[in-house]
């Protein structure tokens, strides 16, 4: 397989987007290590299900958007490899599901190590995955999307991570979760609001194609202030060190997003927006995660 061949199924696997796998499973985890013991298998096999899950959803989007006629030639970003690299729609299909049961199986080993009833969690979160875009009635569709994958994605995953860890789940765990959650959910927003024309033309009814861009930019810049508000919050209220204070690191990336959607409307200007709120998802989850391990000090 040549060098070329790689980057088209790497782009099928849309790596940027996967922060929002890997960031709920690490700060989920992180906020269990200052407390309890480590399973460092528990953590391998959900961070790699997380990824898995993640890449068979993206593969069902390519799939079903191409078979509902909404991926063109005129696409921007990094989706489209199937009309733009030749890629055959039922291979992408296949993988999908593929990787959707590689998932599968590393869940019966989390399932049998913890709870049977997290295979009840686990296989409401595959489904998510799939009626995402597949389906009579796709969330991608409609305006629930972005609230499906700031919830599946989010704060379900980041308690599931710190169950594995602890065997319990906790008001604290689960109040930890809402910034991951809110900037995941931002991540989708912002690619909507991207994509809002062409979606439009496909039938879509994101959220931001019923607000409209104005205020889709209020929504957005408001969601990613939300985020910075309840980590204050939370350090006010004990429930963080001031520690995690340092993800406000981050607040130039948020404003550069931002300003991108103030100053745009192209597409092709707009993608680097989309992959800065991935990018600023990964710095803010990297920095609640290091806050934690300093937490491991001070418990220590």
């Amino acid at each position: 397989m040549n060098s070329s061949r790689i980057g088209v199924w790497w782009r099928v696997l849309r790596p940027f987007t996967l922060t929002a796998s890997i960031v709920p499973v690490l700060v989920g985890a992180g906020i269990a290590i200052p407390f309890y013991h480590f399973h460092v298998w528990r953590f391998l096999a959900m961070f790699l299900a997380s990824i898995l899950i993640q890449s068979g959803t993206n593969m069902f989007n390519e799939y079903y958007d191409f078979k509902r006629g909404l991926d063109d030639e005129r696409m921007v970003g990094i989706a489209g490899t199937i009309v733009r690299d030749g890629v055959k729609p039922t291979t992408v299909l296949r993988l999908g599901f593929i990787f959707m049961a590689v998932a599968l199986i590393l869940g019966i080993y989390l399932c049998a190590t913890t709870s049977w009833w997290l295979a009840l969690v686990g296989i409401v979160s595959m489904g998510i995955g799939y009626v995402y875009s597949g389906g009579p009635w796709p969330l991608a569709y409609t305006p629930f999307g972005e609230l499906a994958a700031a919830t599946a994605m989010g704060p379900v995953i980041v308690l599931i991570s710190f169950y594995l860890q602890s065997d319990t789940v906790t008001w604290r765990a689960a109040l930890l979760s809402i910034p991951i959650g809110l900037l995941i959910g931002a991540i989708l927003f912002a690619n909507n609001m991207r994509d809002m024309a062409q979606d439009a033309e496909g039938g879509r009814r994101t959220v931001v194609i019923l607000l409209g861009r104005e205020r889709g930019r209020i929504l957005f810049a408001s969601v990613f202030a939300a985020a910075y508000l309840v980590i204050v919050m939370l350090v006010v209220f004990h429930l963080l060190t001031p520690w995690a204070l340092a993800v406000f690191a981050t607040i130039p990336t948020a404003v550069y997003v931002v300003r991108l959607y103030y100053q745009h409307t192209e597409p092709a200007k707009l993608h680097a927006a989309v992959k800065g709120t991935s990018n600023l998802l990964f710095r803010f989850g990297v920095l609640m995660f290091c806050a934690m391990l300093v937490s491991l000090v001070h418990v220590g």
